[in-house]
């Protein structure tokens, strides 16, 4: 038993040694779990080596690189031992990798180029020290595609309420890896699938490059509250380290739903209707379908369907007016109906009718209404100002003042511009009365003078001219005047004189005196004969002046020296007095003395 007590002990030690022997012996290596890069991206793979040795280069081990090629077999792609290496042939990635120090004692790095698709695969770093101690790490690369911009369609014919799940759209996103995704949304809410109310479907393609393409379409039952719904589609993919997701742009749809109330409108004019207006009916309804039939009208006649335009109404345009509406599919029906009334305005209507003939010094009363749908204001003007307000004129102790036309204006305050005008002749009967006053004086130079004469009175008084001697002048003219008459004459001014202005009617006359004094008419020409004379005088004392210097005149002796001219018709003769005689002696041409008899 002590024989066989000891023999254990000294297996037990012998392993115990050996144990800790090929502990300390064992290469340790460090991984990431995955590396990730974009197709057509370079990715490097970094190994870390280290042992209880103190392993901690490349120099003195042999460091093979491998890719799992499937669950039961690695492919070698690189072999390094004793600073030598090899590129395995024929492999994916013969032409593609390198292997390199990182500078760090323990650490090598493997890079891809170009990396693809069916890189997607785990990649083993086999280290092995020349003790026979070994350690391998693993590392996934993970390859990255970004899709295309999704896009979105969505249906283009209408969709009604009544109809089953109807298809609303399709999103896509092209060529993407790892798989994006889609969801779609409503108004910014995501949309699941629900029984009989919400249908979404994927599908996925593999496109022959590797990558995919993942299609999404929306059957939905719509509501009247989708018409002004905003559709889109969220697309989700992966990148190196993170996740992205892009939106496609917003659609909407065309919903049909049913009426479930009609309206009618008068859109024009605002406000008051009023004869004479164009009115504009409108009806509408808050469906859309397009089996929808709109029909306007009044009692049996049919005016329209969404708009009916009645012009230059009348009052007998007053009334109830019917917009109907019916489903030309299901011949269900809904209808309202509007009241117009049409406000009216009838031509004034004055009493006494056209013209009133009032006495001097008496009261005149005058009336004027206008039948209308509105209150009423009426204004009386005379000569465009305003004289009194009512419906009713009042003239007391009249005079000739108040004879002239009257207008009165009836309008209806409620409707601007809406107005009708009456009118009334008032002629005041009386005596003439000339307006003139009674003695007029008046001072031309001309030949012809105008005057007038504006005679007031009823009957239109006659009015006639006369001169002082009692000659009557025919060649006035007299026309009527809204309060009696006027005459102008034209008179020719020779002197002084005096025109009578004389009127006459059944109730007497009146008359007034023009007294035209005449100016001197030639004064004017008096003081051009007077400049024509001086001017004759100043040339007459230039040309004798001129003579006298020529020698051709008497000097201051009485010395002559004229020279005969050789014509003898003109003979120029002068005056000369000696200073000692006052004898008058005319010399001829010739030099001869000549008496006064013979000039």
């Amino acid at each position: 038993m002590a024989v066989r007590h000891a023999a254990s002990l000294l297996l037990l030690g012998l392993l115990a040694l050996l144990h800790t022997w090929g502990a300390r012996a064992a290469v340790e290596v460090t991984m990431k779990d995955k590396v990730e890069a974009f197709l057509g991206d370079a990715a490097q793979i970094t190994c870390r080596f280290t042992s209880d040795d103190g392993i901690g280069s490349s120099g003195g081990i042999i460091i093979e690189w491998f890719y799992v090629e499937s669950p039961s077999y690695s492919q070698k792609i690189y072999h390094l031992e004793s600073l030598h290496h090899t590129v395995e042939k024929n492999t994916p990635y013969t032409d593609r990798l390198t292997v390199n120090n990182t500078g760090t004692p323990g650490e090598v790095v493997l890079t891809i180029r170009d990396v693809q698709l069916s890189d997607e695969v785990e990649f083993i770093c086999h280290v092995k020290s020349l003790t026979d101690g070994t350690g391998e790490g693993r590392t996934q690369l993970r390859v990255f595609k970004t899709p295309e911009f999704p896009t979105i369609e969505g249906v283009k014919k209408g969709i009604s309420v009544s109809d089953p799940p109807s298809k609303i759209g399709t999103c896509e996103v092209k060529n993407g890896y790892p798989k994006p995704s889609i969801t779609w949304y409503r108004n910014n809410m995501p949309l699941r699938n629900i029984p009989d109310v919400v249908d979404i479907v994927h599908s996925v393609t593999t496109e022959s490059s590797g990558l995919y393409s993942v299609n999404c379409v929306l059957t939905m039952k719509v509501k009247k509250e989708d018409k002004k719904a905003a559709f889109y589609c969220e697309a989700k993919y992966f990148v190196p380290g993170t996740a992205k997701m892009t939106e496609t742009e917003h659609i909407n749809i065309t919903v049909y739903y049913p009426p479930t109330a009609v309206h009618m409108s008068v859109d024009s004019p605002k406000g008051k209707i009023r004869e004479g207006d164009t009115v504009e009916l409108h009806c509408s309804c808050d469906g859309n379908r397009p089996s929808q039939e709109f029909t306007i009208k009044k009692d049996s006649q049919r005016l329209g369907e969404t708009t009916a335009v009645l012009e230059k109404v009348t009052r007998l345009n007053s009334g109830v007016y019917q917009c109907n509406v019916m489903d030309l599919d299901t011949f269900e029906e809904l209808s309202t109906n509007t009241t117009v009334f049409v406000n009216y305005l009838d031509e004034a209507v004055v009493e006494p009718k056209g013209t009133a003939l009032v006495v001097q010094k008496k009261e005149f009363t005058a009336s004027c209404n206008a039948l209308s749908s509105l209150h009423t204001d009426t204004t009386w003007l005379k000569n465009g100002k305003e004289v009194s307000k009512g419906h009713h004129l009042s003239l007391k102790d009249v005079t000739y003042d108040h004879a002239g036309m009257y207008i009165c204006v009836v309008t209806a305050p409620e409707i601007p511009g809406m107005q009708t005008n009456g009118s009334l002749q008032v002629n005041v009967q009386g005596p003439p009365e000339i307006t003139e006053k009674d003695f007029n004086e008046k001072e031309t130079a001309e030949k012809d003078v105008e005057l007038s004469c504006h005679v007031r009175g009823y009957p239109s008084p006659k009015i006639t001219w006369t001169t002082s001697d009692g000659k009557v002048i025919s060649s006035a003219s007299q026309t009527k005047t809204e309060v009696g008459a006027k005459s102008v004459v034209k008179v020719k001014v020779t002197s002084d004189m005096t025109v009578f202005c004389n009127s006459s009617n059944d109730f007497g006359t009146d008359s007034v005196t023009y007294n035209i004094k005449a100016t001197i008419r030639s004064n004017g020409v008096i003081i051009a004969v007077i400049i024509i004379c001086i001017l004759l005088l100043a040339i007459l004392g230039s040309v004798l002046y001129f003579l006298y210097k020529k020698g051709k005149i008497c000097n201051r002796s009485g010395k002559q020296d004229f020279t005969k001219e050789k014509s003898s018709k003109d003979k120029i003769m002068v005056e000369m007095k000696n200073d000692n005689t006052e004898e008058a002696i005319l010399l001829g041409v010739n030099g001869e003395k000549q008496l006064p008899s013979e000039q």
